[in-house]
């Protein structure tokens, strides 16, 4: 089975890493080149800074990109339609079984959407859509991500889950439950692979790290760094608790736009350090994989609205406050350590000092969460081929 794997942003890289591994593994234990996987990379570099992208290859060994798109950044529809019209050269020259996306970002919807329309490029045939981390759903249509998920799942013809409410929502949706597969989570394979490998480490910034704890602070979503007097706010509100605690903030590259814009603080020497005016808060460049979970995993609490890093912490057994008002991932809440406080920032204060008492839930790992997801993934995707022959 030739089977295109589409990376557009860190996420998605951790989520193909173990399903790369996972058909490595198959492939060497098959006699005939017709029960195997031929897989390619495409990266289409919605995310292009190289902390953003390369390392991420580095930390997961991902091999080089068979086509590396470079679309770059612009509004949504600019970066959609630049990466279906590379992504519809490739189909065509390539013409695949299979085309698998991941997630949820704009290069996942894009590849889609061109896989779905490629009938004729690809010799009257419509290669197979798998989509990884299916059926998650915020209900907020205002969030890009959302309308991503919808689109994608829409099309898709080969659906993986990651909890039961993706199963749930597909259903509702009319997607004939035959396309549905319950697998787990293939980010958390990724998170205890390198936990076994011991290459989720901090050393890096020991140095800042009080024998007292820290928190890990991440923020990216437009809903939070796009609205100038939100952002203030919620660094307000996180000065005030560095005064008690240090906080490592990595500055995603569009929260450093919107800071800059707004004014704040000048944050062209953000390196490891503390941001100016900001005792206790240190801001940090974009971090590569290993760097950000050492951080992640020995803090003692984690402030963030990323939808990956509410799974991560729940696994890690992390208590996690997200500044979100939904999430796509509400067995975070359900069963694990993360809590949703909408756009409080205000409130922020009153929840560390919960999580510093010692009175925050200790949560547990979901069904299905277990490192074997992309085992699972495999099995499913070697069915269909051996259907197909």
């Amino acid at each position: 089975m030739k089977i295109i794997w589409v990376a557009g942003a860190r996420p998605n890289f951790m989520k193909i890493a173990p399903i790369w591994k996972a058909m490595a593994a198959w492939n060497a234990g098959q006699v005939s080149a017709k029960t195997r996987f031929c897989p390619l990379l495409v990266h289409t570099g919605q995310h292009y800074d190289a902390n953003m992208s390369d390392v991420f290859f580095r930390d997961l060994a991902l091999p080089e990109p068979d086509y590396a798109l470079g679309v770059g950044s612009g509004t949504h529809a600019e970066q959609t339609g630049r990466v279906m019209m590379a992504f519809e050269q490739i189909l065509a020259r390539e013409k695949p079984d299979a085309v698998g996306v991941v997630g949820d970002v704009n290069s996942t919807c894009a590849c889609a959407l061109a896989t779905a329309k490629c009938y004729v490029l690809t010799g009257n045939r419509t290669p197979l859509l798998i989509h990884v981390e299916a059926g998650l759903r915020s209900g907020d249509r205002l969030m890009p991500e959302e309308i991503n998920r919808l689109v994608t799942d829409a099309l898709a013809n080969v659906l993986f889950t990651t909890e039961e409410s993706g199963t749930q929502n597909l259903l509702k949706e009319g997607i004939p439950p035959e396309r549905i597969h319950f697998v787990g989570n293939v980010m958390v394979d990724s998170l205890l692979q390198a936990l076994e490998r011991d290459q989720a480490t901090s050393r890096r910034f020991e140095p800042l790290a009080p024998s007292t704890g820290y928190g890990l602070v991440t923020l990216h979503r437009p809903s939070n760094v796009d609205d100038p007097a939100l952002l203030v706010d919620i660094i307000a509100a996180l000065q005030g608790i560095g005064q008690n605690i240090p906080l490592y903030m990595p500055i995603h590259p569009r929260t450093r736009a919107q800071w800059s814009d707004a004014n704040m603080i000048n944050l062209d020497s953000v390196a490891t350090d503390r941001l100016p005016e900001s005792p206790g808060l240190y801001g940090l460049p974009p971090l590569g994989y290993h760097d950000f979970l050492g951080l992640m995993r020995q803090a003692a609490f984690i402030i963030t609205d990323s939808g990956g890093v509410q799974e991560e912490s729940t696994v890690l057994g992390v208590p996690c406050i997200t500044l979100r008002e939904n999430t796509e991932r509400p067995i975070t809440v359900t069963v694990g350590t993360n809590v949703l406080l909408g756009r409080n920032p205000r409130a922020l204060q009153e929840q560390v000092d919960r999580i510093l008492r010692g009175e925050w839930k200790s949560g547990a790992s979901p069904p299905g969460w277990d490192g074997h997801a992309a085992e699972r993934i495999v099995s499913v995707l070697a069915k269909l081929g051996e259907g197909n022959q």
